[in-house]
């Protein structure tokens, strides 16, 4: 009953005093806020790189082969030049290796480009993401069809002229009209169109569905790597577990060192990576935005700490002489104390609570408004209520002290 009667106590004075109890909680709503808005926008790109990067750009449960690292961070010229000496990837590499991995997998060939793609009556799409794939490309990325079909095993080896293209590439070309069976060009030799991508969306802002994909073995094979033919970029071996991803990466390595004559005491002249090896370098900087960001929001709420003791110390001058009354009428010490704590605790715990709900808006209206994905945490509203309800309890400690120290005598003598 001491805690209920506190409480109704503490929203009793904060409703009888609105605007002061606003500007008390302003600066925890406006840390809050940012806190939440920090954590929700670093959250949503965790998640994105999780389920959308990881599975769009290296597929899931997948070991890529290739001839430098796909991302680049810190590599110095020196570096630059003992990639650009390794052999390159080729056609008999992924052969050599599906013939005698025994990790069970799919392997997939792929090389890509960015070029012009040609249609009917001179229209023409620029900047397209022009890839090279075997059949089994399809698969190791789990791409849908919206329209038609994906080539076959056999269409792929025999490097038919057939093509594959993303929704933007179909809408900028045919307008409206059904695609599938008609030509485009490409490297100026002509494709038939045989299948649309379903909608893929955007990653960082760039259309994933400015695509076009052809058998490796076509007309695509010099074009996308200078007319190098028989060349690939990446060797892609995707295995039906993830448990299987360490079996596969060193039975891969262990192939590739035989096949390229390395000894023992030789580096690999390849690099082999998987969605996780590869993406480390955003756990860094996760992990760092974690820490740093809300480090420096968190100023805010120090601010609003010490707003919220000057106005409880405010109040309690006011208030000396209903403390003394109180006391007067058998109140004791830790009733008072209890009341204060409450107010202060009450005052900060609706601040965070708006708090939370400005920082999600502010989020997604940040989403709306760029690439950048959100995704609200549980943990973080945790947070921002545990912080906000703790700066008032801290902030309130003080000067509810002082109000349960006071002598009633002298402070029913207060004026």
């Amino acid at each position: 009953m001491r805690t209920f009667e506190a409480a109704r106590m503490a929203l009793e004075a904060i409703r009888a005093h609105k605007l002061r109890g606003f500007f008390t909680v302003l600066g925890t709503v406006v840390g809050v806020t940012f806190l939440i808005a920090v954590i929700t926008l670093i959250e949503g790109m965790d998640h994105y790189v999780e389920k959308q990067f990881k599975g769009t750009v290296y597929g899931f449960n997948t070991v890529t082969l290739r001839r430098r690292p796909s991302v680049v961070t810190d590599a110095d010229e020196g570096m630059w030049r003992t990639w650009a000496r390794r052999p390159r990837l080729t056609f008999d590499d992924a052969g050599y290796l599906e013939g005698r991995m025994e990790t069970p997998g799919t392997v997939a060939l792929s090389t890509v480009t960015i070029g012009k793609v040609g249609g009917p009556r001179g229209k023409a799409v620029e900047n397209v993401w022009i890839t090279g794939a075997t059949a089994s490309y399809f698969q190791i990325r789990d791409m849908q069809m919206e329209d038609g079909r994906a080539y076959s095993r056999n269409e792929a080896d025999r490097g038919l002229p057939v093509v594959v293209i993303g929704r933007d590439v179909a809408s900028t070309l045919f307008e409206g009209r059904n695609p599938i069976g008609q030509e485009i060009r490409m490297n100026g030799f002509p494709y038939r169109v045989i299948g649309v991508l379903e909608k893929q969306g955007k990653l960082f802002g760039m259309s994933l569905d400015n695509v076009a994909i052809a058998p490796i073995r076509s007309e695509l094979d010099g074009y996308v790597n200078g007319g190098r033919k028989g060349v690939v970029q990446e060797i892609t071996f995707k295995v039906p577990d993830s448990k299987l991803i360490g079996a596969a990466k060193a039975e891969i390595e262990s192939w590739m060192r035989i096949r390229h004559h390395l000894r023992p005491d030789q580096a690999d002249d390849f690099e082999l990576e998987t969605a996780d090896d590869s993406l480390g370098f955003w756990d860094k900087i996760r992990n760092v935005l974690l820490l740093a960001l809300p480090l420096l929001v968190g100023i805010s709420l120090v601010v609003g700490a010490v707003v919220i003791m000057n106005i409880m110390l405010v109040s309690v001058t006011e208030r000396t002489r209903e403390i003394g009354i109180r006391k007067s009428m058998g109140a004791r010490r830790s009733d008072v104390l209890l009341q204060f704590l409450f107010e202060s605790s009450t005052l900060s715990g609706l601040g965070a609570v708006l708090g939370i709900g400005l920082g999600v808006g502010l989020a997604y209206l940040i989403t709306a408004l760029s690439p950048m994905p959100a995704h609200v945490a549980t943990w973080s509203v945790v947070l921002a209520v545990a912080l906000g309800v703790g700066v008032g309890v801290v902030s309130g400690v003080y000067p509810a002290w002082r109000a349960a120290r006071l002598d009633p005598i002298v402070a029913l003598r207060a004026e």
